[in-house]
């Protein structure tokens, strides 16, 4: 495969330029509205967790996001091997997050310790050969990545110079997330996780580049409904250097979700001035960080009440059991505990937004 300085040189057509106008529109919008969100842990909560399915069930590891909130709470039963699953993604896209919060930097160890959450060991990059890709109607070999763990190695260096702008590029940040989750995905340099671990990349690089605050966008559910697309292109792109059509459709997945994602913010903005006005006329115990709790959790339990509001477990459970009384949380019975499920909320996140 190519290295990126020889993909770069005039990549940026007419139709990806025009593409591009509208894109960073729309994802401008997008960090407007996230920000009128007063926790950030709201949205990477319960955006992320839907990500976190979406991105899972590419690689067909399916639940449902009653299981997923469930296995969050850590109460009684096991949770499913699915849930686990996307309970890592979710821990590996915070970790990434806090990397290059912390450093300001996406390199290769931090990459290696995203995919090290997400799969839960720590085997690195591919001592061996990886797996092929195959026509399956013909068996014949499509596609092989880097066979060999200094290749590997090398073109994740070169790729890790690109994403941290050396040397200086002057590419458009889009163009260049789409050249990386390309690279990424075609050196495939880890066992396995390689497609969700390329989807928290292009996330954390969006940031990295300013155009957004939070992990908040998200490309699976587009990706899924254009799956074919999706792979088609990948190859297309490897076999005959047809990087338009790739990073349109990029362009398309960024603007698309960023619109959907934009909507749904402002939906769930609206719901949390409806509780935060039902609370605050209603009941003595109103504050912010109770607010903030009950939308950071759409499943809650007294022990997150405890800790975000410290208080007593006993106050705890009395705010849950009055709001559950009054209708505004639902309470429910899992193994030895409670949880308590802010149902609006829950129908906001788990409705089919059109992508």
């Amino acid at each position: 495969m190519k290295k990126i300085r020889s993909i770069t040189k005039n990549i940026e057509s007419k139709k990806v330029l025009k593409k591009l106008a509208s894109t960073h529109r729309a994802l401008a919008e997008l960090k407007g509205i996230s920000a009128s969100i007063p926790n950030q842990a709201i949205l990477i909560n319960t955006l992320g967790l839907q990500e976190a399915k979406d991105s899972s069930a590419i690689e067909n590891i399916i639940t449902t996001h009653d299981e997923i909130y469930k296995a969050g709470l850590h109460i009684g039963e096991m949770a499913s091997l699915e849930a686990k699953e996307v309970q890592n993604y979710i821990g590996a896209l915070k970790k990434g997050f806090q990397l290059i919060s912390n450093h300001n930097i996406l390199n290769i160890n931090s990459i290696i310790e995203i995919q090290s959450v997400l799969e839960k060991n720590n085997a690195g990059f591919r001592k061996v050969p990886g797996t092929v890709l195959k026509n399956t109607r013909t068996g014949m070999t499509v596609y092989s990545p880097p066979q060999d763990y200094q290749t590997i190695l090398s073109l994740m260096g070169d790729l890790e110079k690109f994403i941290n702008n050396e040397p200086k590029s002057d590419i458009d940040p889009l163009v260049k997330m789409s050249i990386i989750h390309h690279q990424f995905e075609s050196i495939h340099p880890f066992y396995d996780g390689n497609g969700r671990t390329g989807r928290i990349i292009n996330v954390l690089y969006l940031i990295l580049c300013g155009l957004l605050d939070s992990p908040i966008l998200y490309l699976s559910r587009f990706i899924i409904n254009k799956k074919d697309n999706y792979y088609r292109l990948l190859q297309e792109t490897r076999n005959n250097d047809n990087w338009e059509n790739w990073i349109l459709y990029m362009l398309d997945g960024v603007e698309k979700t960023s619109r959907e994602t934009f909507k749904l913010i402002r939906e769930i903005r609206e719901l949390m001035f409806e509780y935060k006005y039902v609370l605050r006329d209603n009941y003595k115990f109103y504050s912010q960080d109770l607010l903030n709790n009950l939308f950071k959790h759409p499943y809650t339990k007294i022990a997150f009440i405890e800790a975000d509001l410290n208080v007593s477990r006993v106050t705890a459970a009395n705010y849950l059991n009055r709001l559950a009384k009054d209708g505004l949380l639902k309470k429910e019975r899992l193994g030895t505990g409670n949880y308590y499920v802010n149902e609006k909320l829950f129908s906001l996140l788990t409705k089919c937004l059109p992508i």
